[in-house]
């Protein structure tokens, strides 16, 4: 409702009949008599308030004081034998406007009513005087207009709640003072239209006055009511959801890890296990998991199957890490499941902090709520992705029916060390007894480490064939990526299985290494599915279906802009292939912000040779390294005249942009990579409005 609507609508509060209206102004007849006739007739403003307020008074009824039928009574009012010239069939009309409301006493009929009883000194037989009368009347109309105030100004409210950021009222009134400017320009909102030449402006037989459809009326006003409930309804999700959140965040991040399965296996068995109430599948690894579980997910749910994914970390919204059927769990999903599981948090959070432990922290918690959601919906598989590492991750609580390890590389040195061994060992915790296991080609130390924990849970594996390895040999690896082919949108590829060979499919995902995670994403299927081969439409469908934000996703085209979320060297490493085949970009610029914990130096070594320059941002993450401190170590990588600063994204994208275009080469070549974070690959999509 405009600032205009809402003071007509309130400025028709309080406002008595119009000057001139009564019953028969609807037949175009005036008053036959005003306050100054009845003035002159001796009565004071009796009289005219009859006339004016008791429409004509030609009529009365039977048994009413004053003049007798036939003659003139005071203030000039005739009888009902006088019609004064107004024509019989108006009469029962006139009359009829002229009977008192039941529901309305000090209405005009009300005064008439009044008036007509009324002797010459103003009284009436029921006691009622004109000044009772009026003051009935200002009464009721001072509760409508102190109703319809109330109610303008809780729509006010809704409005602004609904619509603008914490609800700013003066935000509002000033967006409604624009509005009111424009109708101002052109008040009757028709702006320049003039009639068309194959237009008849006087031809109104298409036209339709809305009060002739009363059902219309209803229905519009029906509509309104319960868009106003839904908007209100929504506002008290979103306030709800903004609580569950602030609840969920105050706790420890995801980042600390807490080595222990104890508080979150305890909230399960109180919840009754509803881990177990559906197949899974277990990612773990250090690059490719995310894309891996989002490819294995489709592939899924081609075939049929209700799916359940959680994920993390996540770029737009909390809620992307659980999602049902491929969709992000609902604002309303998210508030049920933390309910649900809530007051069973409580009690194991109470006992774990009277032993002298944390409360659970911000992961196991969603870890939790995701694994109760799933059961809720219920799914048939949910794909689970490891937080961090694998053997302690929270997730580590399900079952043991498939177990994929992506490659594995140095990070989080932080908690998981250095050695590249000790790192595929907490990898390769996720691996449970008799459980399938799908993996990647591995370097020959975290190899190692599969097959000794392969062994040890006598678990059977569908490992990436090694092309230094002969095929014919006994244990050979038995998957592979046997041709791929760049296409417009991402590539086609043939993938080899322990089942079948996929031909020619369609993945919408650029790079090679996107070929590979869908190689593993395959096999895991595969293995559900009870190891038979999948028929090509599932294929088709499922692969075609893959989105993966954040993973080498064009932003903006002249120049082109990209972001990815590799963080860590061997990431960047399979960045800048992808980057080379698919673009071929002659001048590249890359824009950089990484956490304080990373390899810093490795992932700027990997950036250098494939870039003219780098723009270092900062993160707003207390995690992050200082921008300062970021562009030092790149001055040392690239040299100090191939760095700049900028002091946030926009300003440093807007610099990588100039510096890529600088040169007499065709726009197309030049292009711009957002890189070094998840992070900064959620704010880089947010600033350029990606979805």
């Amino acid at each position: 409702m405009s600032s205009r609507h809402q003071r007509d609508a309130v400025g028709r509060q309080g406002r008595g009949p119009r000057p001139g209206h009564h019953p028969g102004a609807a037949f175009g007849l005036p008053g036959r008599a005003g306050r100054q006739d009845g003035e002159q007739n001796g009565e004071g403003g009796a009289a005219g308030v009859a006339a004016d307020g008791a429409a004509l008074g030609p009529t009365r009824r039977a048994g009413s004081r004053g003049a007798p039928e036939g003659g003139e009574g005071p203030g000039g009012v005739r009888g009902a034998g006088e019609t004064g010239g107004v024509d019989p069939e108006l009469l029962p009309y006139l009359e009829a406007a002229d009977a008192p409301d039941p529901e309305d006493p000090a209405g005009a009929a009300g005064l008439a009513e009044t008036v007509d009883g009324a002797g010459p000194g103003g009284g009436s037989a029921d006691g009622w005087s004109l000044a009772d009368a009026a003051e009935a009347q200002d009464t009721s109309w001072q509760r409508q207009a102190q109703a319809e105030e109330e109610d303008l100004a809780a729509l006010r409210e809704l409005v602004a709640a609904s619509m603008l950021p914490g609800g700013d009222l003066e935000r509002l009134d000033e967006l409604l003072a624009e509005v009111d400017a424009e109708d101002a320009d052109d008040p009757d909102g028709w702006g320049s239209w003039e009639p068309q030449p194959d237009e008849d402006p006087s031809d109104t037989s298409g036209m339709q006055d809305p009060a002739a459809d009363p059902a219309a009326d209803l229905a519009e006003e029906e509509t309104r009511r319960r868009d106003l409930e839904a908007a209100a309804r929504q506002v008290e999700v979103s306030a709800r959801m903004r609580q569950v959140e602030t609840e969920i965040l105050s706790r420890a991040p995801e980042h600390q890890v807490q080595p222990s399965l104890e508080r979150v296996e305890a909230v399960l068995d109180i919840l009754g296990h509803p881990e177990r109430s559906y197949r899974t599948v277990h990612v773990a690894g250090t690059n490719g998991k995310t894309s891996t579980a989002r490819i294995t997910e489709r592939l899924l749910a081609a075939t049929g199957m209700r799916t359940g994914r959680f994920t993390s970390p996540h770029l737009a919204t909390i809620r992307e890490r659980i999602t049902l059927d491929g969709e992000p769990i609902s604002e309303e999903g998210f508030i049920a499941a933390w309910e649900d599981v809530a007051p069973y948090i409580q009690m194991v959070d109470e006992r774990s902090q009277v032993q002298g432990g944390p409360r659970l922290s911000f992961f196991e918690v969603l870890t939790v709520m995701a694994l109760a959601a799933f059961a809720d919906a219920p799914v048939d598989v949910a794909v689970i992705e490891v937080g961090l590492g694998g053997r302690w991750d929270a997730t580590n609580v399900i079952g043991p029916d498939v177990a994929v390890i992506t490659p594995v590389a140095r990070d989080h040195e932080r908690w998981l060390g250095s050695d590249l061994a000790d790192i595929a060992r907490e990898k390769a915790g996720i691996i449970k007894d008799g459980a399938v296991v799908v993996t990647a080609h591995q370097l020959p130390e975290v190899r190692a480490q599969v097959e000794e924990a392969v062994a040890a849970h006598r678990a059977v594996e569908r490992r990436e064939h090694d092309t230094l390895e002969d095929p014919e040999e006994p244990g050979a690896g038995v998957l592979e990526v046997s041709g791929r082919q760049v296409a417009v949108g991402g590539q086609l590829v043939t993938l080899r299985t322990a089942a079948a060979v996929y031909e020619d499919v369609f993945v919408p995902l650029h790079g090679r290494y996107q070929a590979h995670n869908a190689l593993l994403a395959l096999a895991a299927t595969e293995a559900v599915m009870g190891g038979r081969a999948l028929p090509p439409r599932v294929v088709e469908e499922g692969l075609a279906s893959v989105t993966s934000p954040g993973r080498l996703e064009v932003l903006r085209s002249s120049p082109t802009v990209l972001v990815d979320a590799a963080h860590n060297p061997h990431g960047v490493e399979a960045l800048v292939e992808a980057v080379e085949e698919v673009f071929g970009f002659r001048h590249l610029v890359a824009v950089v912000g990484v956490m304080a914990d990373k390899d810093v130096e490795g992932i700027l070594g990997g950036l250098e040779p494939a870039t003219d320059a780098v723009v270092c941002v900062p993160i707003a993450s207390e995690r992050a390294m200082d921008v300062e401190d970021l562009a030092e170590v790149a001055r040392e990588v690239y040299g100090q005249d191939r760095v700049s600063l900028a002091h946030d994204l926009a300003e440093g994208v807007d610099l990588a942009a100039t510096l890529a275009e600088g040169t007499d080469a065709p726009a197309t070549s030049s292009g711009v990579v957002i890189v070094g974070s998840v992070l900064l690959a959620a704010q880089a999509r947010a600033l350029f409005g990606a979805r």
